[in-house]
């Protein structure tokens, strides 16, 4: 049995208080026994288009109309899926957890699947995990390293696994991590749960690393 991780992730890299500075960083999966999801988000792609809604080269949360997330949220509620989530606030990380911007990509990697691997894996014994493409295609190596080098440490040789990148315009599953990443979000960073709402049901994993911390290092 497979499982096939789709992965996403919000907030920035900035470690400062501005107004343009997220204050969380969030790692998102998304865990499917298929991709049959990705063919039905194509085809409600293609029914939007028909029905002459507004829809750009791909599905965004963050760029599409709400009348465009309504039916993305109302396909994803009903899917056979599972949500897990790694909530990062930044100021709770401490300097060395943060040397450089790969490093903090990978210790938000290895809190994720500590807390998760098991509940992400369940039965299977393979696991296919795709990332969002992440930074410019210079420094993109060192972010799928990283996320090879959390996947040998939790899983090894105990399973085959392989990793996968992609822009999400490749792959309709990204695209719903997407919005899961999104509905996410909003929650913790605007105190907005109405998309979250819609999908909590489906989120067996979601958990703020550094929540009983009370030191901000900036």
């Amino acid at each position: 049995m497979r499982r096939y991780v789709f992965a996403d992730e919000a907030g920035d890299f900035a470690f400062m208080r501005n107004g343009r500075a997220s204050r969380y960083f969030i790692l998102c999966t998304m865990t499917v026994p298929n991709c049959d999801l990705g063919a039905k988000l194509l085809r409600l792609r293609k029914q939007l288009v028909w029905e002459g809604l507004p829809v750009g080269d791909c599905l965004h949360a963050t760029e599409d109309k709400q009348a465009v997330r309504d039916r993305v949220f109302e396909l994803l509620r009903d899917e056979d899926l599972t949500i897990e989530a790694t909530i990062l606030e930044k100021s709770k990380a401490q300097r060395q957890i943060r040397p450089t911007e790969h490093r903090f990509y990978q210790h938000a990697w290895y809190f994720h699947f500590y807390g998760a691997h098991r509940k992400i894996l369940g039965d299977a014994r393979e696991m296919l995990v795709t990332a969002a493409s992440l930074g410019t295609k210079k420094g993109r190596a060192g972010f799928e390293a990283g996320i090879q080098d959390v996947m040998r440490q939790f899983y090894g040789i105990r399973i085959d696994w392989k990793t996968d990148h992609c822009p999400a315009m490749a792959d309709p599953c990204l695209q719903a991590v997407d919005y899961c990443t999104w509905a996410m979000q909003r929650k913790w960073e605007r105190d907005d749960a109405r998309a979250y709402d819609l999908i909590s049901h489906k989120v067996r994993h979601e958990y703020e690393t550094w929540r009983h911390g009370t030191v901000h290092h900036y």
